[in-house]
């Protein structure tokens, strides 16, 4: 998935009206121990068929809700997720993403939020 920061702010300020979350915050999943930074949002669910067949039935995320695009980490990796609004919690740890694209496309973090750097495309 790409990030086009430009192309992307007319959806985000739309976004930003029915998102719980905004991008450049810290969340954490509500039933798995990861975290991260989310890099973009899409209003309702824009994946695959076979990406919701793959999760177990009684915790598959409804579609009709904001799905998140995260620059993830847990203790092993670091990876890109895509969450449903309903399974982030906002990270108040305050403790900052190691991810090693962060820094290419986020500035300071500050309250729980990072600073975008630019309108560099995510890959």
């Amino acid at each position: 998935h790409a990030l086009r920061t430009n192309d992307k702010r007319a959806m985000t300020n739309t976004l930003e009206r029915s998102a719980k979350f905004q991008i450049g915050q810290v969340v954490k999943h509500r039933l798995y121990s990861f975290r991260g930074v989310i890099f973009d949002v899409d209003p309702t669910f824009d994946n695959t068929e076979e990406w919701l067949a793959a999760i177990p039935e009684n915790l598959r995320p409804r579609r009709d809700q904001p799905f998140y695009y995260l620059l993830a980490e847990n203790t092993e990796s670091y990876y890109e997720a895509y969450v449903s609004e309903q399974n982030l919690l906002a990270d108040d740890s305050n403790e900052a993403i190691g991810h090693p694209q962060l820094a290419e496309y986020f500035g300071e973090l500050k309250d729980g939020c990072y600073s975008p750097k630019s309108s560099k495309t995510i890959n």
